[in-house]
């Protein structure tokens, strides 16, 4: 008896323990679904993260699409008229701005592509690339209207040597022909375009001033030129000239065109200017001319009256 006493005894006392040891379980169980259903709540009133379609669209950057399907342009830069513009551009206030000499000015929009070519198309659309300078510039071997042997002499090797051959040309016909100024550097060009737009301002600058960075000149292929005595050098009046009237008839014979034409000035943005001659070489020169169009109509360019 004494022994079965003890059996149930001990039994009882494991009976015991495992009950103790499965309401620890289910209590440790219970406080984890606690804890779990806590953090749900919390979670669900938490504030949202999510961004709203305005703070959505207000963080975009432009050219991306915003909530209602259209697209987020780039800030449009400040009018000319204004006078101040980023990046290198126009300084100061109103029509009395000035233009720096370092980068693109302006806001313009292409650079050309193939500088060193004798076709370059340079206007106030296409510019060159910063600090561009040929590097075949020579002297040509023709008379100016002053005697330093400077840089606006200057012209690039094969557009000097066709200057030479033309004003051979003229002279066996009676007309005797001088140089004003050829090549043109940007940092020159940015003193020169100052001055004008402190005597005219910005607007009337530009119908007969190239913007720095966007002048023929700079391309080493383009010159003014005269008659010999320099008299209306530059200047309306020499469109009446016998001069001017030869490098109309003649020019292109030698490669070169009047690159801004009576009648073309919504074309290229300029006004009529009969003493500047531009090299671009024989074949584009008589085409352009025998056709009476533009170098930006020659290569089928957008209009640049009205651009910068």
């Amino acid at each position: 008896m004494k022994n079965q006493r003890e059996e149930i005894q001990s039994h009882t006392a494991e009976s015991g323990k495992s009950s103790r040891m499965v309401r620890l379980s289910m209590t440790a169980v219970a406080l984890l679904l606690t804890a779990a259903l806590s953090a749900g709540c919390a979670k669900d009133n938490a504030p949202s993260s999510t961004k709203t379609p305005e703070s959505s669209s207000a963080q975009q950057t432009p050219g991306t699409e915003t909530g209602q399907g259209k697209v987020t342009e780039p800030a449009s830069a400040p009018s000319e008229s204004s006078g101040t513009q980023t990046g290198n551009t126009t300084e100061g206030t109103g029509e009395k701005g000035t233009v720096k000499s370092e980068g693109h000015s302006e806001g313009l929009k292409e650079t050309a592509t193939d500088p060193e070519s004798d076709a370059v198309l340079v206007n106030k659309q296409f510019g060159l690339p910063d600090d561009y300078e040929p590097k075949d510039l020579v002297y040509p071997n023709v008379p100016f209207t002053f005697s330093e042997k400077i840089d606006k002499r200057k012209m690039r090797k094969e557009a000097a040597a066709a200057l030479e051959e033309m004003f051979a040309g003229a002279e066996k016909d009676g007309i005797s022909l001088a140089g004003v100024s050829a090549y043109r550097s940007k940092k020159t060009q940015t003193s020169l375009f100052n001055r004008y737009v402190k005597k005219d301002g910005l607007e009337k600058a530009k119908t007969y001033s190239a913007v720095p960075g966007y002048s023929e000149h700079q391309t080493g292929l383009a010159i003014d030129v005269s008659g010999s005595d320099g008299k209306c050098a530059a200047e309306s009046c020499f469109g009446g000239t016998k001069e001017a009237e030869w490098l109309k008839e003649h020019a292109q014979e030698y490669g070169f065109i009047i690159r801004y034409p009576e009648g073309k000035e919504s074309i290229t943005g300029y006004k009529y200017e009969p003493w500047h001659i531009r090299y671009v070489g024989k074949d584009i020169a008589q085409d352009v001319t025998s056709k009476g169009i533009t170098l930006e109509e020659y290569y089928n360019a957008v209009k640049v009256s009205g651009t910068p």
